[in-house]
């Protein structure tokens, strides 16, 4: 059988890789994620389960996250491990969608091979307990997890990841990495270099997803008359009371991010208005991101329509007031 190939472009293709923190709770879920063990993936619409069989290990796990990052930790006799130390972190590598484009899955599976052996160089090949490549979303992507373990046998991710500076350098040693066999591949700017942290997908598509619930909504609520009320009344019930707690987890989530979600909206205006400038690689990335970002701002819009009785009926409190407001400005 033919290995499937993706169509060719001839865009810009960047070299990915992002860390992020994990202790607690928050360890099972991501698990989850990674692993594929839910039904149903609601807060993520971009994963097509009839495609996750497609997903594939470089490190399999032997047990569960937690569990194993405990063993590991007792065997090294880890010092002065708190109940809220950083026992997990995950790494996410991928590459711009037009690196992909026109690869076999065993050139793919190469690819993230290459990135898993410079982890086990930076890291020690003993602390990465999971590296899953997810082919069941619109770009292909591996998730890492790692105990951060110091050379030195400490639990400290601080250490390891480091500040903005050391993240920069991170990126650096990833590209060089990987550009010695992907010559293709530039190195994009660093948060340090843009002034702008990043932000996880996930929370745009968080966005998106919330932004159909609150339009379903809205279309309820113009739909419904003297002939309709008591149906449209209940079906109206069961979406408020599983849209606002979505809702006020989703603004907490946010608000780490607010000023780079500020700079975003300021850049979409921009980039808009150079649409017809768009013929280089980093445009067309750039105006890709853009379109991603614009979920966001719509699901503020979208909120503002919803009469405020409802809001404080279902979430004790004013979607625009400033404890939680998605935009103050």
């Amino acid at each position: 059988m033919a290995e499937k190939r993706w169509p060719l472009t001839d865009n810009a293709q960047y070299a990915i890789l992002r860390f992020a923190k994990y202790k607690g709770p928050e360890i099972g879920r991501i698990e989850a994620h990674n692993e594929r063990t839910k039904e149903k993936y609601a807060s993520n619409p971009d994963i097509d389960l009839s495609r996750s069989k497609y997903n594939f290990h470089i490190i399999e796990p032997t047990d569960k996250y937690r569990k194993m990052s405990e063993a590991l930790i007792k065997r090294y006799n880890c010092p002065r491990v708190r109940s809220d130390s950083v026992r997990i972190v995950e790494t996410l590598i991928t590459a711009s969608p037009e690196f992909f484009e026109g690869k076999s899955e065993k050139e793919i599976r190469a690819f993230f091979q290459h990135a898993v052996d410079f982890l086990k160089d930076e890291l020690g090949e003993d602390r990465l307990i999971s590296a899953v490549v997810h082919m069941d979303e619109k770009t292909p992507h591996m998730h890492v997890s790692f105990v951060p373990i110091t050379k030195d046998g400490r639990l400290s991710a601080k250490d390891i990841v480091g500040n903005r500076k050391s993240l920069t350098a991170w990126q650096d040693r990833y590209w060089q990495h990987m550009v010695s066999k992907y010559p293709e591949l530039e190195r994009g700017e660093s948060a340090s270099k843009t002034g702008r942290e990043h932000i996880p997908p996930r929370v745009f598509k968080q966005a998106a997803n919330l932004n159909k619930q609150a339009k379903a909504i809205l279309e309820l609520l113009s739909d419904t008359n003297a002939l309709n009320a008591r149906r449209n009344a209940a079906e109206l019930d069961r979406l408020l009371r599983k849209f606002f707690p979505e809702m006020g987890r989703f603004l907490t989530k946010t608000k780490q991010y607010d000023q780079a979600i500020r700079s975003l909206k300021a850049e979409n205006a921009d980039l808009k208005q150079n649409l017809k400038e768009a013929d280089s690689g980093e445009m067309q990335r750039r105006m890709a991101e853009a379109r991603l970002k614009s979920d966001y701002i719509e699901l503020e819009r979208t909120l503002q329509k919803i009469p405020p009785e409802i809001v404080f009926r279902y979430s004790g409190k004013s979607i625009t007031g400033k404890e939680n407001a998605i935009d103050e400005s």
